[in-house]
């Protein structure tokens, strides 16, 4: 006689499950009305919520009437269409590519449109508000196409689109930062509303930007029965009568619109369309996309307005107006997306990180290599010394080497030669680092950046910087491994589940990063909102100013942490392959991730404490090693080593001539130059994988 099957326990009929779908709509409301009311009576002045509430009556004065109209209202107004363009935004590009973290930012849409309307403010163009939008639009649409075309629309897996979003808004805000460093007196004030300023003057962004947002949301809204047939897989929506591609395209226009629009109206916000449809998820009862997608926007505005809130009650109302609440809502979006890697994975074969096959090089090959480019990056610092706004001849330097030039000649090469060797340094420590950090993700496509080990590094230099401004080099490398140390244990600690998942390392890495620069953000934004020129250049990384005394914490870190490397090879060699067969060898996993990730902290904290954040050489110079010599460890480190010191040395050279006497950060050389190769990286990996 069989035992009956029981039915799995229900659910716990709590408070929230009873009300259901029509309760959540109403909870959720009655929260917006009250957020809104709470954040009408916050500002600067001293006009309350008992001076409001007098003025239905005609009790109330003339100023808080006047205060309420021209400040209170337009913010309030601003707050509210910001979160409903960026909620639904986030809901809809989470639909069309069935991805839990695709939004307005993962998928740099709001880096491409704050780039149009920065790249218009540098070149003195006072554009109408309609004409700013339109441009916003266009850059935003011109970022999502690239980085949906490289990750397959999405649909390829979370890892690889974060990564093409990230690296993409990494080279749209390296673009960004240069035209402010350029155009300073024309781009005053860019720097904060870059992260979302809600400071309104008037109500006419709203009222020009408010009803093309109340559009695109009615026109979401209404493709909804769509939206959940697509829920069911293409070929299935296909069968059913939706064109696929024509609805995917549709929506993720009105996407970009509602993206664009809210940068025209309040800069970019950061990941409150990642954020808003995660909690609507969370909501009993609520699975249609024409309940989601308003509930999405609804979630949005209490983001923002709560954003807001929280920022003017911890650090009063001034902080309404120098801190942009776009830095709470990334920290928090960055929470969320930390949640979501730890809750979410990839599923299906490509979920499998890009895997770099090359053929395996002969000795006599690798000696080539590494000869050329010993010799290659000899002649990137002989052009190093001889190139600047004040150009010598080889004849001059070798003068100066044997102590026999002028007064002027000295003090030129002088001040070159520490800005020369620290490019090489940092270079060379970068690379190293992004060659270990790709063997313990098992991913060519990760590095330092991508872990938030930089921007760690860089939160703990700014904070010092902005504490004790004229600190010495050793406080300001302390302060920075600092910082970069506690990145690291974060990441680590956090991806830790039973083990070390590559894709969730890199995953929580982003969200990492992201609050680090939202903290860096506030830190300059506070400790001096008028003067970003010094924080952009450090933020840009760049030799300016470098003194030999500086150059001793990254040296020492090389001679400490390159060694050990070398010792470790045969082990990333295994490491790199997959988690089985580095076990069933003997070796020790976790020790030696540690200590190819600590080394990794060490070199990177100390090339930021150098010479600021230099982006994609942790990147490129192991990937392009691994293309040259073969995928051995033994033969990588050293060419990396070499390339990462070429590719600065080279990028420090051609941001002091190109435009001298002004100057390019090399940073930001570094990113402009390490962004194609990433696309066509990326591309080569995808159509692998498509293949």
């Amino acid at each position: 006689m069989s035992t009956p099957v029981q039915a799995p326990p229900a659910p716990p009929a709590t408070p929230l499950r009873r009300l259901g779908g029509a309760g959540a709509v109403l909870l959720t409301l009655a929260a917006l009305v009250a957020v809104s009311a709470v954040h009408v009576t916050q500002g600067t002045s001293s006009i309350g919520a008992l001076d409001l509430l007098r003025l239905p009556f005609g009790e109330g004065d003339g100023e808080a009437a006047r205060i309420l109209v021209a400040s209170r209202l337009p913010r309030l107004l601003a707050g509210i269409a910001v979160g409903v363009a960026l909620g639904v935004a986030g809901a809809l590009l989470q639909a069309v590519s069935r991805n839990p973290m695709a939004s307005p930012d993962t998928l740099a849409v709001s880096a491409g449109a704050y780039l149009a309307v920065a790249g218009a403010a540098a070149f003195g163009l006072t554009l109408p508000l309609a004409l700013s939008g339109l441009l916003a639009l266009l850059g935003g649409l011109a970022a999502a196409a690239l980085v949906l075309a490289l990750a397959a629309g999405g649909r390829t897996g979370t890892t690889r689109l974060i990564l093409a979003g990230s690296a993409t808004a990494l080279a749209l805000h390296s673009l960004t930062n240069l035209l402010m460093i350029l155009f300073e007196e024309e781009t005053t004030g860019l720097f904060a509303w870059g992260s979302g300023s809600l400071v309104q003057s008037d109500l006419q962004a709203v009222t020009q930007m408010g009803p093309l947002i109340l559009l695109a949301v009615a026109a979401a809204v209404l493709a909804g029965p769509k939206l959940d047939i697509l829920g069911l897989g293409d070929d299935t929506a296909t069968v059913l009568g939706v064109n696929v591609r024509r609805l995917r395209l549709v929506l993720t226009l009105l996407a970009v619109v509602l993206a664009a629009a809210a940068v025209t109206v309040a800069g970019p916000v950061g990941f409150v369309g990642l954020c808003a449809p995660v909690i609507v998820r969370l909501l009993p009862g609520v699975h249609r996309h024409r309940t989601t997608l308003p509930l999405a926007g609804v979630a949005g505005v209490l983001i923002v307005l709560g954003s807001d809130i929280a920022l003017r009650a911890v650090f009063g109302g001034q902080a309404g107006v120098d801190v942009p609440p776009g830095v709470v809502t990334t920290l928090f979006g960055a929470a969320v997306m930390v949640w979501l890697a730890r809750r979410y994975r990839d599923a299906g074969p490509t979920r499998q990180p890009p895997i770099v096959r090359v053929a395996a090089r002969s000795r006599a090959a690798f000696l080539t290599v590494v000869a050329a480019g010993a010799v290659l990056l000899a002649g990137a610092v002989f052009l190093g010394m001889l190139g600047g706004d004040t150009w010598v001849l080889g004849g001059d330097l070798a003068n100066w080497l044997s102590g026999r030039t002028g007064r002027g000649l000295t003090y030129v090469l002088d001040q070159r030669y520490p800005r020369v060797l620290a490019a090489v340094l940092a270079g060379a420590a970068l690379a190293a680092a992004g060659t270990a950090v790709q063997a313990v993700c098992r991913n060519p496509l990760a590095e330092p950046g991508m872990l938030g080990v930089t921007a760690g590094a860089g939160v703990g230099a700014i904070s010092l910087l902005a504490l004790v401004p004229l600190a010495g080099i050793w406080p300001m490398s302390a302060a920075a491994m600092a910082g970069a140390l506690a990145a690291a244990a974060a990441v680590y600690l956090l991806s830790w589940r039973g083990g070390l998942s590559s894709d969730r390392l890199v995953l929580i890495g982003v969200g990492v990063q992201a609050a680090c620069t939202a903290v860096t953000v506030m830190i300059i934004v506070k400790a001096d909102p008028w003067n970003t020129a010094m924080a952009l250049t450090w933020l840009s990384g760049s030799t300016y100013g470098r003194v030999p005394v500086q150059l001793i914490p990254v040296a020492l870190a090389l001679l400490l942490v390159v060694p050990l490397i070398a010792w470790l090879r045969r082990d990333l060699d295994l490491l790199a392959l997959d988690e089985d067969t580095p076990r069933v060898l003997g070796v020790p996993l976790e020790p030696v991730r540690l200590a190819a990730l600590g080394g990794s902290v060490l070199l990177t904290a100390t090339a930021v404490s150098a010479v600021g954040v230099v982006g994609f050489v942790g990147l490129i110079a192991p990937h392009a090693a691994r293309a040259l010599v073969g995928s051995g460890h033994a033969r990588v480190l050293p060419v990396a080593v070499l390339l990462g010191a070429l590719l600065v040395s080279l990028a420090d050279t051609l941001g002091r001539t190109v435009i001298a006497p002004a100057q390019v950060p090399a940073g930001l050389v570094t990113s402009l130059l390490g962004t194609p190769y990433f696309v066509w990286l990326l591309w080569r990996s995808r159509a692998r994988a498509d293949g």
